[in-house]
């Protein structure tokens, strides 16, 4: 079944939501007081869960698309549903950036979903006068 314009635009209104829960998400950890605190523990967004679990748990398994279809959408040009599936996707991106840069999480996340690597600094040096061979 074809999605409508409205659709789309709701699957954008619920990506919004899902990046919300995903900054205000929060746990309790134990202090070294020995006091339990909320203390905040952001998720990194992903298209999977988004589409699989949490749309349908928060409205229902109508409101959202396959992943197929996500990736789909997102190869199509310059159409609609193409230029929404990729804000949506660039939106999960940032955040996704941002919780790997500045909390340190989702390394493995960072390489394989957003394309990043570790640098790797090689330093040679000349040694004037000495013989490797001997």
């Amino acid at each position: 079944m074809a999605k409508s314009t409205p659709f789309v635009m709701q699957l954008e209104e619920y990506s919004w939501a899902y990046i919300d829960e995903c900054i205000q998400h929060s746990k309790e950890v134990v202090s070294g007081s020995g006091k339990v605190v909320e203390v905040r523990d952001r998720y990194i967004p992903t298209v999977d869960y988004f589409l699989r679990v949490w749309i349908p748990r928060n409205y229902s398994k109508k409101d959202t698309i396959k992943r197929s279809t996500y990736y789909r959408w997102l190869k199509w040009e310059n159409t609609f549903k193409q230029k929404v599936i990729k804000s949506i996707d660039d939106d999960f991106k940032a955040l996704a950036t941002d919780i790997v840069a500045n909390e340190g999480k989702g390394i493995f996340y960072a390489k394989n979903r957003l394309g990043m690597h570790d640098k790797q600094h090689i330093e040679t040096k000349t040694v004037e006068g000495f013989d490797f061979d001997n």
